[in-house]
């Protein structure tokens, strides 16, 4: 993906959806909050992972993108982590996760109001109706 595809906030969360995607995430969802007026972003970016190795190629693979394509990184959160990890672009928040924690912490449910969006396997984002389908239990 080159930096001139990245035109808007929902690109970028699409360009972290995809580098979850090929480096094996899963259960990756993409929240648009811009409707919600007390939201702290306009978008989530959420994918869960077998292992604190995985979630820090996701990391590794985003930072090493971004320097690539000239774009500004993100600032992180949680690197020493085994369980939750957090890229923040201001306008994108992802949420790099271990499964029990995103069962525990379930933001999804959080931010029911939003806009949800999975990634289908070309890289498209497609809008998900019933939301009650993503939920964690």
């Amino acid at each position: 993906m080159e930096r001139g595809n990245l035109k808007s906030y929902k690109d970028l969360a699409k360009f972290c959806a995809i580098v979850a995607q090929e480096k094996i995430a899963k259960d990756i969802i993409v929240i648009e909050l811009t409707s919600i007026e007390t939201a702290p972003t306009d978008f989530f970016v959420l994918c869960s992972c077998d292992s604190d190795v995985q979630m820090r190629a996701i990391v590794d693979e985003i930072i090493k993108r971004c320097n690539e394509l000239n774009m500004q990184k993100p600032r992180t959160e949680g690197l020493d982590s085994t369980q939750w990890i957090l890229l923040d672009f201001f306008t994108v928040v992802m949420h790099i996760m271990h499964y029990e924690a995103r069962r525990y912490y379930n933001i999804e449910r959080l931010w029911g109001d939003g806009e949800f969006y999975k990634i289908t396997e070309t890289g498209r984002l497609y809008r998900i109706k019933d939301k009650t389908k993503i939920f964690c239990d």
